[in-house]
């Protein structure tokens, strides 16, 4: 058998093969949404890409007779190692062809990569991201992933497994819910929150994008204090928050970003946005001019799917009715909106609370994705 040889990215070519080998694994694959090429490009360049005033990463190809056979990326997030008294590689970028060989030459690279930083495990995978298509899909091949979730072979969890990787914590799930049906599901919980809003304690609201700083502030406060029980959790850097919300300020509808306020102050929020990945499957991750055509085409229709990637309720509101009114509003704002199902994602297996809540509106689960980490 050849022999695999891993290199560092150094060229412009060799970055461009990085970013288009993806095309080579899930050119026959129907789910497959591809990654836009220039959001991409910005988030490997150390001079543009948010995780770079933060942490440092190298990107490698494997090769075989001259071809790419695979790639992987190599970071040191130092805040969020120092902030959880760990040192951990995060690695990610992981595409390869259906060869152990392959995935095993990649993963010893990495492995020796973070010995060299002194770090003791390998976590991921992670596009230097941890809320962007991170993980490895492991059930839930009958539609295309929404937006932010990722989509890979289902012989990568084989391949991370045999090399000994083990889950890092509780799946991340994703539930699927019909808006276009009147269930007797979605009639209890508006019959409940019908109730609720008599009381008149808790109240909705859109989102105020004229106050953008404001907004992403209590984001920002929900999202640390909400999530503080989780095993395992990663911290939100309000920098990287922004980052992260920034793309979707213009294309947002501010009727769907709901927040829930007891007597002035943020108590919950929960977030729609139209499923793009229904107009970016079509764009050919924007490869050629022409692809922008195909997007604008596509952007024009109304996306059937609603993404609804959070819900956060701090935790001396739990069992107040919080999540119960931001649900029943936003099912009945989505649907005369024209979306016809929601999608919400991702949610951790270890939290005890959001998959009862989606489970008791009528949410089936329809996607399964897994971190893994590897002590070294």
């Amino acid at each position: 058998m050849s022999t695999i040889d891993l290199h560092p990215i150094r060229t412009a070519r060799e970055r461009r093969t990085l970013l288009t080998f993806p095309w080579r694994i899930y050119r026959d694959d129907p789910l497959w949404v591809p990654p836009l090429l220039p959001e991409r490009a910005k988030t490997i360049d150390p001079q543009r890409g948010v995780f770079f005033k933060r942490g440092q990463a190298e990107f490698f190809i494997a090769w075989r007779d001259g071809k790419p056979v695979g790639t992987i990326s190599a970071a040191e997030d130092k805040p969020t190692n120092e902030l959880r008294r760990k040192r951990e590689c995060m690695f990610g970028f992981f595409e390869c062809i259906e060869d152990y060989d392959v995935a095993a030459g990649l993963f010893h690279h990495v492995v020796r990569w973070a010995k060299r930083h002194d770090l003791n495990a390998l976590f991921g995978p992670f596009n230097l991201d941890y809320e962007d298509s991170y993980g490895v899909l492991i059930e839930g091949r009958d539609r295309p992933p929404a937006l932010l979730c990722g989509h890979t072979p289902p012989y990568y969890q084989d391949f991370m497994e045999r090399f000994g990787f083990q889950p890092a914590r509780g799946d991340n799930l994703a539930y699927a819910i019909e808006l276009d049906e009147d269930t007797l599901a979605l009639q209890r919980l508006s019959r409940l929150a019908d109730r609720l809003r008599k009381r008149g304690r808790i109240t909705i609201r859109g989102a105020d994008l004229a106050h953008w700083e404001d907004e992403v502030d209590r984001v920002h406060h929900l999202l640390n204090a909400a999530l503080a029980h989780l095993p395992d959790r990663i911290g939100w850097r309000r920098d990287a928050l922004q980052a992260m919300l920034e793309p979707f300020r213009h294309i947002a509808d501010p009727n769907l970003i709901l927040f829930a306020e007891v007597d002035g102050e943020a108590v919950g929020w929960l977030p729609g946005i139209p499923n793009l990945n229904e107009a970016f499957r079509h764009a050919n991750g924007l490869r050629y001019p022409w692809d922008y055509v195909k997007l604008w085409w596509h952007m024009r229709r109304q996306p059937e799917c609603l993404a609804v990637k959070s819900v956060l309720v701090l935790p001396e509101y739990w069992g107040s009715g919080v999540s119960v009114l931001l649900f029943d509003e936003m099912a009945r704002r989505a649907r005369a909106s024209g979306f016809k199902w929601a999608d919400l994602s991702l949610t951790s297996e270890d939290n005890p609370y959001t998959p009862t809540l989606a489970e008791r509106a009528g949410a089936r689960l329809y996607k399964r994705y897994r971190v893994y980490r590897l002590w070294i």
